[in-house]
């Protein structure tokens, strides 16, 4: 298979699949290519940049790496806190509080808790909105 990158006569560009480049040329030819965005059959290739596939997958430096789990690590931590700083703790009534709120039958108000795996999927399947709160790797500092 081969994707070409295409452009009819009214400047829509597009892409489009086919199976050789001599299939491409045989459907255009017969006026079988035609543009998704104004129907014109007159469509040609635009220049594209080949796609190489390479043979080895170079792996982050790992200095790269430390940066990028310091990074999500520290924006976990942002969204844990606010979460807490900004939210009612509502302990193991996590899920009846969510459904008594999403019902209406207590004060809407931005909450946070625990609930089981099992109660989380029925607030899901229910429409209810949860989401986890990202976890924390552990502080090395507090290791061993």
């Amino acid at each position: 298979m081969i994707r070409y990158a295409l452009i009819c006569d009214h400047e829509h560009g597009f892409e489009a699949w086919f199976a050789s480049s001599s299939d491409y040329d045989d459907q255009a030819a017969r006026g079988l290519v035609e543009c998704p965005f104004c129907a014109s059959t007159g469509v040609r290739k635009q220049v594209m940049a080949p796609a190489v596939a390479g043979t080895k997958k170079a792996a982050p430096a790992p200095d790269a790496m430390k940066q990028m789990q310091a990074m999500m690590t520290q924006a976990a931590r942002e969204v844990r806190d606010h979460v807490e700083q900004n939210f009612d703790y509502v302990g193991d009534a996590f899920a009846r509080e969510a459904r008594d709120i999403h019902e209406g039958r207590s004060e809407k108000r931005e909450i946070y808790g625990e609930a089981t795996p099992a109660d989380v999927k029925k607030l899901k399947d229910d429409g209810v909105p949860c989401a986890p709160l990202p976890s924390l790797p552990p502080d090395p500092k507090k290791a061993h």
